[in-house]
């Protein structure tokens, strides 16, 4: 069984930053994609940014390319969200979630299906 918690969501003002966490543990963290994804009240759970197991490939929803950047560090079990220039339309409940491909594939998914551990989430407001 895996466990993931979110940390790092909260108020921010348009135009800042917030740097989220999400601490891995009960299964060997390495060898899995990650990915990001973000849920607004009334919407669908999408895609945020996705990352292979090793950091050799990523993927950004066009909505965040060029402000939010994914990363990982295997040795602290631990995946990341870097989020710059936030906008109100960023806000959300953030969560992130491991793949369920096999270890060491080497790509990235896009829809949630392809996930199957997931985070409780955590709040991100951006304010106007």
């Amino acid at each position: 069984q895996v466990q993931l918690v979110e940390s790092g969501g909260g108020l921010v003002q348009a135009g800042g930053s917030l740097r989220l966490s999400c601490a891995a543990s009960g299964r060997t963290f390495s060898g899995y994609g990650m990915g990001w994804f973000r849920q607004a009240p009334g919407k669908a759970r999408d895609i945020v940014a996705a990352i292979s197991w090793s950091n050799s490939r990523t993927y950004y929803a066009d909505s965040v390319k060029g402000r939010f950047t994914i990363s990982r560090d295997d040795a602290k079990s631990t995946l990341y969200l870097q989020m710059n220039r936030l906008k109100p339309e960023d806000t959300a409940v953030y969560y992130c979630a491991t793949s369920r491909r096999a270890p060491w594939f080497n790509g990235v998914d896009t829809e949630a299906t392809a996930y199957d551990y997931w985070g409780q989430g955590t709040q991100v407001t951006v304010s106007s």
